[in-house]
């Protein structure tokens, strides 16, 4: 099977024509132009501070509220390093991203799945373990268009955690990567605006917006837990990297960042919408709820369909896919991750024509 045939649901990353080269190439120009000192110099471990400054008005808080890193999974890393200890309690979705499953479980964290519903985390389920005693030190969310499930956490549902993390006196940890790739629906405020006493540190990423190349994440959160990671990144690399993070910056003032948002919202909006179609017409015994922005749709087969069996035989058919269970502690057995923002519109219905297929292959 050569690259050319081989489709692709299994990365998460946009397709090159929906990301703004040109716009990048005048970026990284008025960057050097602009500030070449600052560019070329080591920076500090707050990272490039224009570019922590735009964040910051961004989120409406204050500048030093934020730390910009190499990606949002540095962030996440940093976070996780500062607050969570072996064998600390630490809530996270069910099912939810593989690196975070892999990471904590890494660092000793006791880790308890929380089931997702069509409106995100089961809050009910949470209260229902707090109440038995378990007192986590962090609850893990990607509330807007989850990976890998594609759900999107109610209005409701945010205020009803935000209540717990009070209550019950743990850190709402918002991963929220993909909040602006939003394609239907109305936009939700995040935890970070709603919150009034001190329980979201929010994390999120360039990735989506601009591009995956530029490793450009940050944290926002409370002043004196950003200043203690900022000392532990001192440590770990002095700074990020300030050319990145210099042309990220450029692209943001210039607007560049609202048309490159435009941009994929457009196309990953049609590529969900024909990818839903597709699955309706080949696959009409598999269940999904369709996501309403992001880069992922979560499928639910049949129980005499086992994607240990179904990965190898799509991978056969041209097609890769990712199983659900590599996003969940256990279980996740007759389930698949379909990433669709980086298959053109055009090549997705011969995808799951194929994925169908193996399918029938796999049940019979």
């Amino acid at each position: 099977m050569t690259a050319e045939q081989l489709i692709s649901f299994a990365r998460g990353a946009p397709s090159l024509d929906i990301v703004d080269v040109e716009g990048l190439k005048a970026a990284a120009v008025r960057a050097f132009d602009a500030d070449p000192a600052g560019v070329t110099a080591y920076g500090t471990s707050v990272g490039y501070r224009p570019l922590r400054k735009w964040i910051a008005e961004k989120h409406g808080v204050e500048a030093d509220q934020v730390l910009v890193t190499n990606g949002s999974l540095q962030a996440d890393a940093f976070l996780f390093d500062h607050l969570v200890r072996p064998g600390d309690a630490v809530v996270v979705e069910r099912p939810t991203y593989d690196r975070t499953l892999l990471n904590l479980q890494r660092m000793g964290s006791e880790l308890h799945g929380i089931s997702v519903q069509p409106d995100g985390l089961d809050t009910a389920e949470l209260r229902k373990l707090l109440e038995s005693g378990v007192r986590p030190r962090l609850a893990h969310v990607i509330p807007n268009y989850q990976n890998p499930a594609g759900m999107t956490l109610s209005l409701e549902k945010r205020r009803e955690l935000l209540d717990l993390a009070a209550e019950y006196e743990f850190t709402i940890f918002e991963d929220d990567p993909y909040a602006d790739i939003r394609f239907r629906g109305e936009a939700l405020p995040s935890m970070l605006s709603l919150d009034t006493r001190n329980v979201v540190v929010h994390a999120s990423s360039f990735t989506k917006t601009v591009c995956p190349g530029v490793r450009v994440g940050y944290l926002v959160g409370p002043a004196d837990l950003i200043a203690s990671i900022a000392k532990n990144a001192t440590s770990l690399y002095i700074s990020p990297g300030m050319v990145s993070q210099a042309i990220v910056h450029q692209f943001c003032v210039s607007g560049d960042i609202d048309r490159s948002i435009e941009t994929v919202r457009a196309a990953l909006g049609e590529r969900a919408r024909v990818l839903a179609e597709s699955l309706r017409r080949h696959l009409p015994q598999a269940r999904f709820v369709e996501p309403d922005g992001g880069y992922f749709l979560w499928v639910e087969f049949p129980e005499d369909v086992l994607v240990d069996r179904l990965a190898p035989a799509a991978a056969e058919r041209g097609v890769a896919v990712v199983k659900g269970s590599d996003f969940v502690l256990d279980g996740g057995r007759h389930a698949l991750r379909l990433a669709f923002s980086a298959v053109t519109a055009d090549r997705i219905d011969e995808g799951v024509r194929r994925l169908a297929e193996a399918v029938e292959a796999v049940r019979s």
